[in-house]
């Protein structure tokens, strides 16, 4: 007799996932031996790197059940400014849609191109790749997505064709990095090699993935198009939430919708300047967010209590995506305390060794996959795998970029697919088990040329050295 999965197994509560994380990472340090690597601050970057050679074994430090539930609060505190950084932009967001502007934008472009939506989706998506791939863009990319969400929603798609354009694009292109000062820049610094050298394979590697992406995502959206059941939202029982939907009542683009459009446009733009030119980051746009969004709402001449309700409203719905960050931040919290991060990452490396320059080459980039899962921020993942690989290529004969490389797609591929990424879908309010369902397929695609590229740089000896 067939036993009936439970509904909460079959579509797994997002939190729920999060916290057996937490209880696999506290089990390990129970399980795994202990180890840590020597660090030393770099004074050329000025982060914080490993000593390849000084792997030791250490006593023991298992996490008990109740350092585990500290573990949460604790990756509360870690994590407390990118989650400050998501309830401010979602709150931001909502005083500008309140407005009534940009609806009445999205309206009066969507009615001037019909019939020239896929040209415009292209456009869109190759911009966000670039963003991605040339300066690194990840949660740059938070206030675009509800723009996005909307514009897909008036050209008849769904909400995940508005996610995929904005967000999945720019993970495309973060994965296939051209010149990325997060993960090439300081790979590179660490690796010894000459700043961006090697910058025309990567342009073909950017291009490979954004057609590969692009491709997927526009099969997708006409298959939505043609098709509302082929949706993954489709049954949902947010499908239908009202902040998501155009106002068509509100669609006069009056002189005042005009200037709040005029604002916004200059804010973003004066983001991207501060990202590229000052190094910001989600403090910096967070205040600039902040900040335009009182402004539009002072142009629309709203009183100060209609102002502050529609930023806590939106605020509210991003509570979910917002929270769950501090639960995945335990993950770490809990690996680092119990003294088994090195060691996980000792124990993927001292394979190696025994493989050829192709296929360490492509070991290398599946390995840097795995530690993606424990590691997420991109310069994190460098400075604490770099100075163990780089010694390493050099043993076994793969060269020092191809090092870089594989570590710049194992970084970049999986975080479209990890549970960190949870809190981008609240923007779109898309579930993470519909969402995994979906994506996984691109994953692989975006892993199956990751994979021959590096093996190509290892065959072609991909240098200068």
């Amino acid at each position: 007799m067939k036993m009936a999965v439970p509904d909460w197994l079959k579509n797994p509560h997002g939190y729920f996932i999060i916290f057996v994380l937490i209880l696999i990472a506290t089990l390990a340090t129970w399980t795994l031996p202990a180890g840590e690597y020597d660090r030393f601050k770099d004074p050329n970057s000025g982060k914080t790197i490993v000593d390849p050679e000084s792997f030791h074994y250490v006593d023991p430090n298992p996490v008990d059940p109740f350092e585990m539930l500290q573990a949460i609060p604790t990756g509360f505190k870690q994590a407390a400014g990118i989650i400050a950084f998501v309830f401010i932009i979602a709150g931001a967001i909502q005083i500008i849609r309140s407005t009534g502007a940009l609806d009445a934008g999205i309206i009066a472009m969507v009615n001037k191109l019909k019939g020239r939506d896929t040209p415009l989706l292209l456009a869109i998506m190759f911009v966000f790749a670039l963003l991605g791939s040339v300066f690194g863009f990840a949660e740059e990319t938070i206030p675009l997505i509800p723009l996005g969400v909307a514009m897909a929603l008036a050209l008849g798609y769904d909400r995940v064709v508005g996610f995929h354009i904005v967000r999945t694009a720019a993970w495309v292109g973060f994965a296939g990095a051209m010149l990325n000062p997060f993960t090439i820049g300081v790979a590179q610094s660490i690796a010894e090699l000459p700043l961006y050298s090697g910058l025309w394979y990567r342009i073909i590697c950017f291009l490979v993935f954004f057609a590969i992406g692009a491709v997927f995502i526009l099969k997708y959206a006409r298959d939505v198009r043609k098709d509302p059941k082929k949706s993954i939202l489709y049954g949902y029982e947010g499908e239908d939430r009202a902040e998501f939907s155009l106002n068509y009542e509100q669609q006069e683009l009056t002189p005042t919708r005009k200037l709040i459009l005029l604002v916004l446009f200059g804010g973003i733009l004066l983001q991207i300047y501060g990202v590229i030119e000052y190094g910001w980051y989600t403090t910096e746009i967070s205040a600039l967010f902040l900040g335009l969004g009182i402004i539009a709402g002072l142009i629309a001449k709203m009183n100060p209590s209609k102002l502050f309700g529609e930023f806590v409203s939106g605020a509210k719905g991003v509570t979910y995506g917002a929270l769950i960050i501090g639960f995945a931040r335990a993950i770490v919290v809990i690996l680092s305390e119990g003294r088994v991060l090195d060691t996980i990452i000792h124990g993927l490396a001292t394979p190696l060794g025994s493989l050829g320059p192709a296929t360490a080459g492509v070991a290398m980039f599946l390995i840097h996959s795995i530690i993606n899962f424990f590691i997420g921020s991109g310069s994190g993942q460098a400075a604490a795998t770099m100075p163990i690989m780089t010694p390493l290529a050099d043993l076994i004969g793969v060269t020092r970029q191809t090092a870089v490389l594989a570590f710049q797609f194992g970084d970049g591929i999986t975080n479209m697919f990890y549970p960190a990424m949870i809190y981008y879908l609240v923007f779109a309010d898309i579930p993470y088990d519909r969402w995994v369902r979906h994506i996984w397929k691109l994953v692989v695609y975006l892993t199956i040329a990751g994979a021959i590229l590096v093996a190509i740089a290892g065959f072609i000896n991909y240098g200068p050295y």
